[in-house]
């Protein structure tokens, strides 16, 4: 992904850096990165020296958080582009309630993607 849009650099919260997210998992950080070059996570280049970051709301114990990675290909597949995914994921909508972000860390990743499928249609 290119440099980050402002107005997804205001929605998303926390960011994590990719050997950040390889020591909490436990894995080599070459293993993140193919996460994000198969479109696993997304990502964004931030900051001054435009460094590869990934939500931290995608980031759970053990690996990408419950339902991120089947929610990232509907929205592909419905032909979002990766910045249009970051922005729904975390645009607030008052009938989850909250982000599909949130709703995804709380579990509630069905009606997330029935939500992301719907909007293919």
């Amino acid at each position: 992904m290119s440099e980050i849009d402002p107005k997804i650099e205001a929605l998303v919260p926390d960011w994590m850096y990719l050997p950040d997210i390889a020591e909490k998992w436990g894995v080599e950080v070459t293993k993140v990165r193919n996460m994000v070059t198969d479109g696993t996570l997304l990502s964004a280049r931030r900051g001054e020296n435009k460094v590869l970051m990934v939500p931290t709301a995608f980031i759970g114990e053990d690996g990408p958080v419950k339902g991120i990675v089947g929610t990232l290909t509907v929205l592909k597949d419905s032909g979002f582009s990766e910045e249009e995914a970051l922005e729904w994921l975390f645009t607030d909508d008052p009938s989850l309630p909250g982000t599909p972000a949130q709703a995804l860390n709380e579990n509630r990743g069905t009606e997330v993607k029935r939500r992301a499928q719907a909007m293919a249609l």
